[in-house]
């Protein structure tokens, strides 16, 4: 009750008039002033709270702006704002890269969104490509026997056939396994040799697919966008969703051998735990977490 008191007030009466007085003793609008304070991902969220919350239609509109309409909305936003570009030479610069954050991060979403919604279709060629790929990433050494095959276990698999494991995250969690095992193929190798130890060992193939749906969970809740506006100072990009990705697998293998779980049968419990200190991490807005090897 308190809080939605506060809320009402706050964005109807106590925000306008504070506004108007700062504007009053500064000749600056919000935005400017944003600018002039703040960088990085806190500039960049302060900017979407003021669009967001901001009477002005134009204002508000600005924050669901796609990619392609992003020049014009700056310069809408400067004539609402009467911001003359000769005195304030920086704000289009500055407003621009902001709005690409913004549209950039929604676009993200609904880019990642798509590809999990496709299944592993057993009949799509490309798919039963990637899947090889990631055996032989994985197993060089090793030839699979057949396309179903008690083999699958050896990367962590739970069945003789793959698919039946993708269902959650459909292609996405195929296409992040690849995607670490060949951009960090070193370290893919050294976990996966890690997921094998008698008392400690996990499911590799597994425990990655239940890592892209963390991945997947914290983009969607937003709680990726101080990460992603630190870390990519333009529009953010499924490779950077799969970056990310990479990051959750290494410092998960780290802190599954730190915790030393009794077993696997505790799994959720400390998925959980590592679940919450990543969470807790990206509440810093100055956080960027990228895998430093």
């Amino acid at each position: 009750m308190f809080v939605s008191l506060w809320e009402f007030f706050y964005g109807h009466l106590f925000r306008f008039w504070m506004k108007w007085l700062l504007r009053q003793m500064t000749g600056k609008c919000e935005l400017q002033r944003i600018f002039d304070t703040y960088v990085g991902a806190q500039r960049t969220h302060r900017i979407e709270n003021s669009l967001t919350y901001s009477k002005n239609k134009v204002l508000q509109k600005a924050t669901l702006v796609v990619q392609s309409e992003v020049d014009k909305c700056v310069e809408d936003i400067m004539k609402e704002k009467n911001i003359n570009p000769e005195k304030d030479a920086s704000f289009k610069i500055c407003m621009k890269a902001c709005l690409l954050q913004i549209s950039g991060y929604k676009q993200l979403y609904l880019d990642v969104e798509s590809v999990r919604k496709k299944p592993y279709d057993s009949d799509n060629m490309q798919h039963e490509k990637l899947l090889l790929k990631l055996w032989n990433l994985l197993m060089p050494t090793k030839t699979l026997k057949a396309r179903i095959s008690k083999q699958w276990a050896d990367i962590g698999f739970q069945g003789d056939d793959p698919k039946t494991d993708f269902r959650g995250m459909g292609i996405l969690g195929l296409i992040n396994l690849v995607y670490f095992s060949e951009n960090y193929t070193s370290e893919a190798h050294q976990i996966l040799s890690r997921s094998n130890h008698p008392k400690l060992g996990y499911s590799y193939a597994i425990v990655g697919i239940n890592l892209t749906e963390m991945a997947y969970s914290l983009l969607k809740s937003e709680a990726l966008k101080f990460h992603l506006y630190n870390f990519v100072p333009g529009v953010p990009t499924m490779e950077h969703f799969h970056q990310f990705y990479c990051y959750l697998v290494y410092e998960f293998d780290k802190f599954w051998f730190e915790e030393k779980p009794e077993s696997i049968m505790y799994f959720n419990i400390y998925r959980e735990k590592f679940h919450e200190k990543i969470k807790g991490l990206l509440l810093d807005c100055n956080v960027s977490l990228t895998l430093k090897i």
